[in-house]
């Protein structure tokens, strides 16, 4: 499904941000990528939404070199993804329904597309009731879990969570980790950085480690014994 062949990114004045990274991401995996700032976690997803484009290499994604996608082909790539922040980034004047609902809305749904599948997403994470509520009346997980209803609305074969559970306390992380296992088990590709050891360690989920743009360790039994 993902596969990064010889991917090399530099930056301004020389600084290599990606060094010749190979990886394979098959559908339904979920992986950790794990790695102290600047270890290159960011460039990577940047590269799989085409925000930017590597100096090397090439990217497959669902059987397309997406190197070789002009602008016009972006939005056909990132409606495949569906992306969840450690800051919620929800609209505020929108509820819950209304935040997931415009995600719908700019790749074109049609409202009865966009009635059926908003309950769907929202009951998915737990949060039927909560339809009707503003994000300031919600708590940070409760906020958190409409964002990914948000992402997950448009059925993306690719969930990245970048921090997901940074802002978190403890419990709720966990509930924000339980969802996307369910996520994962119903087929969709799950891609979480995260610096959280206490959840990598317990989930025993595929973990790739990155250190000064190169991947050092990529252990499928989830085992996360670096020190960043």
């Amino acid at each position: 499904m993902i596969h990064l062949q010889n991917v090399v990114k530099k930056y301004k004045k020389g600084v290599v941000a990606l060094n010749d990274i190979n990886i394979d991401i098959e559908k339904g995996d979920f992986v950790f990528l794990v790695g102290s700032s600047g270890a290159g976690k960011s460039t990577l997803i940047k590269l799989l939404m085409k925000e930017i484009n590597p100096d090397k290499g090439k990217i497959i994604f669902n059987d397309k070199d997406i190197t070789e996608v002009s602008n016009r082909g972006i939005p056909e790539i990132r409606r495949s993804i569906g992306i969840v922040f450690q800051e919620f980034r929800l609209l505020e004047n929108k509820t819950a329904y209304e935040n997931v609902a415009f995600a719908m809305e700019i790749v074109g749904s049609t409202p009865k597309e966009i009635r059926r599948q908003v309950p769907n997403a929202l009951g998915l994470v737990g949060l039927s009731d909560k339809a009707d509520s503003f994000p300031s009346q919600l708590s940070g997980g409760e906020q958190q879990r409409v964002s990914i209803a948000r992402a997950i609305v448009n059925r993306p074969t690719v969930l990245i969570a970048d921090e997901p559970t940074g802002n978190l306390d403890p419990d709720t992380a966990w509930e924000i980790m339980g969802i996307l296992k369910d996520i994962s088990r119903r087929g969709t590709t799950v891609l979480m950085a995260t610096h959280a050891k206490d959840i990598v360690d317990i989930m025993k989920k595929r973990v790739i480690a990155l250190s000064k743009g190169r991947v050092i360790k990529d252990d499928r039994k989830g085992v996360y014994d670096y020190e960043f």
